[in-house]
């Protein structure tokens, strides 16, 4: 089966606003060679305000719907959705599955469907930070593995998914993926997929253990998320993870989410770091995301309670003709919508990133040459470059930036800041038996 272009805007909805004003946020993101938006809840949520403490499955969030329409919530983005389409993007959605608002009727209505701590205390999901228990108490979590009504819950997710395929989404960002059991996730899909064979799944993981996150991909999923954002560009955790679930499900890379800092911040405003990051992330795994903002150098972390629309910000910084190039690449290229075999080569300068991938499907590879460093120049020398592929072809430099006429020999190059070369060649074909 050809592997699927996953190349993902995330239209964070507090900070585009009513569904009504979301049509300049999609056209610049086909205009950047996106064919994706992923869009966070929309659902009603709970007193917390929080878009995943979601109270009504069913139930659209005033925020987003605009009063002077004369459409109800559900037209309004259904009409945002085929906005979307006719730019050439599909449209997916969170699907918040293991918790819902701790101040949601379902609690009164389906006890059952909840764990509980004690007589009347329902239990709140956690993650650890640093150490530290992060107890969300706006949240209460539902028991999948052990409710006495697992197939009333059961019955009602799958009616959770249906009314977002309704409404128009064909893709479930499954929220804590890792956190639900694989058979509750497997019977989902597949009947999801029964009626809807188009509607991809694709889980969650972070802060998933790499054991957990493999179980987690075979549960069905089209694709999983990795940590390739926080790789340093040396370790061998990022490579031993992705070799784990690479057969299982493609993964997806991002240079930010919501739930981490501005990358920009995070570089101090460094533009080179910022290419850099998105050229690996795009590039890496058969699947690239990136929020709202990162084209700007936003530095506002994106917020699920507090964030609005008057938090855009006027930067004078632009990267869109930078990231099209970026996604133009991924999508002309077979090898980088693939999880395809990857390497880290040996190489005389250890400041510079030599990443070899091989197709599976078709004949193409590649060679990316990272400068490591975002502050400073560095050279690469290969007496032999072709040493490096398997291909017998010419090898041609199709980089976003400064791209070489031709590959000389032996190859020396004073990498900028932050600059990727890439490579790409294709292996002979062997004759049909």
């Amino acid at each position: 089966m050809t592997p699927q272009k996953m190349i993902i805007y995330n239209l964070f909805p507090l900070l585009a606003g009513k569904f009504t004003g979301w049509k300049k946020h999609i056209e610049r993101a086909s205009t950047m060679g996106f064919n994706w938006i992923f869009v966070n809840p929309v659902q009603r949520t709970g007193a917390s305000g929080s878009l995943y403490s979601v109270a009504d499955y069913f139930g659209i969030d005033p925020l987003f719907v605009d009063e002077k329409s004369r459409k109800g919530a559900g037209d309004q983005l259904k009409d945002a959705i085929k906005t979307a389409e006719r730019f050439g993007l599909r449209v997916m959605t969170d699907l918040v599955l293991n918790h819902c608002a701790a101040d949601s009727e379902l609690l009164k209505t389906h006890p059952a469907w909840f764990a509980w701590e004690g007589r009347g205390k329902v239990e709140h999901p956690f993650a650890m930070d640093a150490g530290k228990k992060v107890v969300w108490r706006d949240l209460a979590k539902f028991d999948h593995r052990n409710s006495s009504d697992r197939e009333g819950l059961f019955r009602y997710s799958l009616e959770v998914v249906e009314f977002l395929v309704r409404l128009g989404f064909k893709g479930m960002r499954c929220d804590a993926a890792y956190q639900l059991p694989r058979s509750f996730w497997e019977r989902l899909i597949a009947e999801t997929k029964q009626r809807h064979p188009d509607v991809l799944f694709l889980a969650e993981t972070l802060g998933s253990p790499p054991g957990l996150t493999r179980k987690t991909a075979a549960s069905g999923f089209d694709y999983v998320f990795n940590s390739s954002k926080w790789w340093d560009f040396t370790s061998p955790w990022l490579l031993e993870q992705y070799a784990l679930t690479r057969e299982l499900a493609p993964s997806i890379s991002f240079p930010e989410t919501h739930d981490t800092e501005r990358l920009c911040k995070e570089l101090d405003g460094n533009i080179d770091g910022m290419k850099q990051r998105y050229l690996f992330a795009a590039l890496f795994s058969a699947g690239v995301m990136m929020p709202i903002g990162f084209e700007f150098g936003f530095r506002k972390r994106l917020h699920v309670v507090n964030t609005r629309p008057s938090d855009w910000e006027e930067t004078g910084v632009n990267l869109s003709s930078f990231i099209a190039r970026v996604n133009g690449i991924k999508a002309a290229n077979s090898v980088f919508h693939e999880d395809a075999p990857t390497s880290a080569l040996s190489h005389a300068n250890p400041n510079v990133l030599l990443m070899w991938k091989a197709s599976t499907r078709t004949e193409q590879e590649s060679l990316l040459i990272l400068n490591k460093d975002i502050r400073g120049k560095q050279n690469f020398y290969a007496e032999n470059l072709q040493r490096f592929l398997q291909a017998g072809a010419p090898a041609v430099d199709i980089s976003p930036e400064y791209p070489l006429d031709y590959i000389p020999q032996p190859f020396s190059y004073d990498l900028r800041p932050g600059q990727g070369i890439v490579i790409a060649a294709a292996r002979d074909r062997f004759p049909e038996e």
